[in-house]
């Protein structure tokens, strides 16, 4: 309970109670939206994969773009799901859009960064799993991403 400037619990009878309620409620709210805000990471990408993400329908693009700012925000929205194979942090967007299948891969556990790694429609037919092609890709990136920020680490170490 919020003490008041008198020391006790109770508000001086001179004061709106409700005004002091909603006063610490909205204090509270404040407060408690710029912590969220000060946790949240920076989303780095692939050119590719930018390029990408922009040739998805406007609907697909934004469903996508708010599932990335949930990640970043240190959530995880309902169209991810970790993406097999490729070890914890890995995760991917996987978007059901008017008859299309559209798929966004990141990265959460490189640097202090979000990282998109590949954005593409998914063509096959057959299934739902994600093509080898487009997994072979996702390593290959992921491992080219790791390099860089540890090189990057290393640099910044030796500087100090």
């Amino acid at each position: 309970m919020r003490a008041f400037s008198d020391g006790g619990s109770t508000p001086p009878a001179s004061t709106n109670y409700l005004d002091t309620v909603l006063s610490y409620v909205t204090t509270s709210q404040f407060e408690s939206e710029r912590t969220l805000r000060q946790k949240t990471r920076p989303i780095s990408w692939i050119k590719a994969a930018r390029r990408n993400l922009e040739k998805f329908p406007e609907g697909a693009r934004a469903v996508c773009l708010t599932a990335l700012t949930i990640a970043a925000e240190g959530g995880k929205a309902d169209v991810a799901k970790p993406l097999k194979g490729l070890g914890s942090g890995v995760l991917e967007i996987a978007l059901p859009f008017r008859g299309n299948a559209f798929r966004v891969v990141y990265a959460v556990r490189i640097a202090e960064e979000i990282w998109v790694l590949h954005a593409f429609q998914k063509k096959s037919v057959r299934g739902i799993k994600t093509p080898q092609l487009e997994i072979d890709l996702v390593k290959e990136r992921l491992k080219r991403v790791k390099e860089v920020c540890e090189e990057e680490r290393r640099t910044r170490s030796e500087s100090r």
